[in-house]
Formats: C-alpha cells, structure tokens, sequence
C-alpha cells in the first residue's frame, strides 16, 4: 500500500476495520503517517436499518411487510444478531440468499435468520 501511495498520489484507500484499526496501524510509523484521518462509523438506526433490510429483500426478489408477523420477527432477529453493524447485515445476508437458494424458499424468516447467523464467526452472541 505504501508503494501505491507514493507512486499514485491522486487517489486514495479507504481501509474498514474492526474497533481500534487506528492504534494498530499507529504500529507501523511509515504507513499511519499517510492515513489522512480516521473515522468510527455509529450503529444504524431503526429507520435506516428498516431501509437496507428491504432493499436487501428486494435483491432477494421479496418483498418486506412489516405488517407481516415472519417478517417482523425476522428483522427484530436481525436488529439484534447484527445490533445496527452495517458490515454484519451485509455478512448476514450472503448467508440468507444462500440458504434460500439452497432450501428453495420463498420468505425470509426468523428461523433463516439464525441458521444464517450460525454460519457466521461473529463472535459472542446473545
């Protein structure tokens, strides 16, 4: 990186760690020296959180209603394995697309959401 850094200089990396990237990239005095700063993203909100779960529906070519009582235990299910981490939805959901595929269903329920969760290493779950 530090080679693409000095040879290209008009553009940059954006790198996304986990909590306390920065104090281990501090480590290494020739590449933190070019990080231009550091920024740790909050948890997403409800809305929001409502937001990426039905755009990831669609992808999945469902269709969210909250009126739905599979459907709302799915995101409450989700709300908490995931506790509003981007990243994690994200993770989760390849998972969820793939058992899907693999079991040839058509919705998306608590139950898909914890056998997704389970092919996860996300550490300690409540």
């Amino acid at each position: 990186m530090r080679a693409m850094y000095d040879e290209r200089k008009d553009w940059g990396v954006v790198l996304v760690g986990m909590p306390g990237i920065e104090k281990r990239l501090a480590r290494y005095p020739q590449l933190y020296s070019r990080v231009g700063f550091a920024h740790e993203y909050r948890s997403i909100g409800k809305e929001e959180m409502l937001f990426i779960l039905e755009h990831h529906w669609n992808k999945l070519g469902l269709e969210l209603d909250k009126n739905n009582f599979s459907d709302t235990e799915a995101i409450a299910a989700v709300a908490r394995i995931t506790n509003g981490n981007f990243r994690l939805i994200h993770r989760l959901f390849s998972q969820i697309k793939r058992i899907i595929k693999v079991n040839n269903l058509t919705s998306i329920s608590k139950e898909v959401v914890e056998a997704a969760r389970d092919c996860l290493v996300i550490g300690n779950i409540q």
